[in-house]
């Protein structure tokens, strides 16, 4: 296998059916049916039994996967990934239409690297909110094909575009849209997409996204939203292939994390907390039992790592340089923005000794503020051992990044090993089964 090609053919077929948030969730949900995977609805009571597998999802963005062994489980061995990434939301009034051009309203959704999606054609895609006879009905809607562009200003015009620029997202970023019809132009669009009539849709979540084909080249992939969809996949992968532990293992992927967590569907919302004393309500527990499954429970927050960039190393910390194709990044900070900690780490190095997998360890220089990511958040409403993991990539945050062809094959063997472990804390330590 030429560079992990199958794995990562698969992963370009996974972002390529993820153009958002919602489409991440869906792709992930019919993977799971397709599984054997039961769906459950948070609104109706839950009937479980021991052996057979479930998901939820919540808000159509996030979705938690869990499988329950055949005896009473010990804990719980938990992945979390993140669906979202940085991008261009549409505004609910979307046309701004003048005597030549029809342009939308946008604003930027999490900290991207505004150059990079300039002169680039782009596809919108998201979900419409539509009008029945009795309430609403919720519609996904990809155009697939580009229908948007924002334009750089040509050289001519500024003299110091090379200079260093600073973009104004209320001017710079307003992107062209296909058509110069005076009405409706972007709705029609949009309901076409979805089968739906354009007077039925009451509102709208659009977003622009790159639709450029992910490619394998050399010892390298690049691909739109590598970020965090390359640590989703993995840890989809990992839970489906992993055999049976004595712990429940559980796959949550969250939405929101490019803007902080703070929502219903985020790593901060009670979602991962109530999904967890379900299980153990279910299965006969009471709050002592969930308690000590918590105390026995460990989860690896995924999410991709900064590799050391070939024209700038001086960004990286001398002693923590990781690389491209180095495998699984172990992620460091003092200040908790990663949860890794002297016992978390030791036990998921264990993890990657025992599936033979590479892996290496990254901190911020001392001087410079990294991102914070999913577990910190997390452990906010479910408190447990957490380490915070990732693979190397470069130009996080750009409309197509680029990260080690081989990586993804590490983390989806490592997490594999993961899911298929159970933790045990004794009086000294703790038990990896």
């Amino acid at each position: 296998k030429r560079n992990g090609f199958f794995m990562n053919k698969k992963l370009f077929d996974s972002i390529a059916s993820s153009p958002t948030a919602y489409h991440a969730c869906a792709h992930t949900a019919n993977i799971l049916e397709d599984s054997g995977y039961v769906r459950l609805c948070e609104s109706d009571s839950w009937t479980l039994y021991p052996g057979h597998s479930y998901f939820v999802e919540r808000n159509g963005s996030s979705l938690i996967a869990f499988r329950l062994p055949a005896e009473d489980p010990t804990g719980f061995m938990i992945t979390a990934a993140h669906t979202d990434s940085p991008c261009f939301k549409v505004k609910e009034n979307a046309e701004i239409c003048d005597k030549n051009f029809t342009r939308l309203s946008v604003e930027r959704y999490g900290g991207m690297l505004c150059s990079t999606w300039m002169d680039k054609p782009l596809a919108v895609a998201g979900r419409l909110v539509v009008r029945t006879q009795n309430g609403i009905e919720i519609k996904l809607f990809d155009t697939e094909e580009p229908c948007a562009l924002i334009p750089n200003v040509a050289i001519h015009m500024n003299r110091q575009a090379n200079d260093g620029m600073s973009y104004n997202a209320a001017v710079d970023m307003i992107p062209l849209f296909e058509s110069c019809e005076k009405e409706k132009a972007f709705i029609n669009k949009i309901a076409e997409c979805a089968d739906v009539e354009a007077d039925d849709i009451i509102s709208t979540d659009a977003f622009l996204y790159n639709p450029q084909e992910a490619v394998l080249w050399g010892e390298y992939i690049s691909s739109p939203r590598l970020d965090d969809l390359q640590c989703a996949f993995a840890s989809l992968e990992a839970f489906l292939d992993a055999d049976d532990g004595e712990c429940v293992p559980v796959c949550a992927l969250f939405d929101n994390e490019e803007v902080g967590s703070q929502t219903k569907q985020g790593a901060a919302s009670t979602f991962l907390y109530d999904v967890l004393c379900r299980i153990n309500a279910a299965l006969g527990g009471d709050d002592e039992n969930y308690s000590r499954m918590v105390a026995n429970s460990f989860m690896v927050s995924c999410d991709n790592a900064h590799s050391i960039h070939p024209n700038h190393p001086e960004h990286a910390d001398k002693n923590h340089t990781v690389t491209m194709n180095g495998g699984v990044v172990i992620k460091y900070n003092a200040n908790q923005k990663y949860t890794s900690d002297g016992v978390s780490s030791a036990i998921f190095k264990l993890v990657c000794e025992r599936a033979d997998v590479p892996y290496q360890l990254y901190c911020n220089r001392a001087d410079m503020a990294g991102g914070s990511t999913l577990g910190n958040i997390a452990n906010t409403q479910v408190s447990l051992n957490t380490v915070d993991i990732g693979l190397a990539q470069l130009a996080m945050h750009s409309s197509y990044e680029t990260a080690g062809a081989h990586d993804t094959e590490y983390m989806v063997n490592a997490l594999r090993e993961f899911f298929s472990s159970s933790l045990c804390k004794t009086r000294s330590g703790y038990d990896l089964i």
